[in-house]
Order: structure tokens, then sequence, then C-alpha cells
């Protein structure tokens, strides 16, 4: 992924946490990620493991889609 869509998808991530009216502690404790982990996404950080991006942003209730195929 790029910076540019790794950046994008944590502010959407971020965006939808806090319309959810969620902190990232509850939903870090609600997907069994740690908020450091969070954090780093909300930030765009690249060396988000892509298997915990999903499972939160999933929890969020946000697909992601590649090449038309919902992961």
């Amino acid at each position: 992924m790029s910076d540019d869509r790794i950046k994008k998808l944590g502010e959407i991530a971020r965006q939808t946490r806090k319309k959810q009216g969620l902190t990232q502690e509850q939903l870090a404790a609600a997907t069994g990620v740690g908020v450091r982990f969070i954090r780093e996404l909300e930030r765009g950080k690249e060396s988000c493991h892509i298997g915990k991006a999903l499972l939160v942003v999933s929890m969020l209730g946000i697909d992601v889609v590649v090449d038309g195929e919902t992961l």
C-alpha cells in the first residue's frame, strides 16, 4: 500500500471511531489490540499489521474492497 492509502485508511478509521463515540482505549479493548496499535493505525504508520488493521476497521463497520472483493 502506498503512504497515501495507508494514511487515508487511518483517517477513515479515526473519523468513524469518533462518529461512533468510541475512545481509542474502548476500540482497542473491543478488538483485542493495544491502544498503541490504534494510535499507529490512525496516524497511518506503515508498519501496522494488515490483519490487525482489518480487524479494527471491520469492528467499526468499514468494508475494505480490493479488486472488487470485500476483505
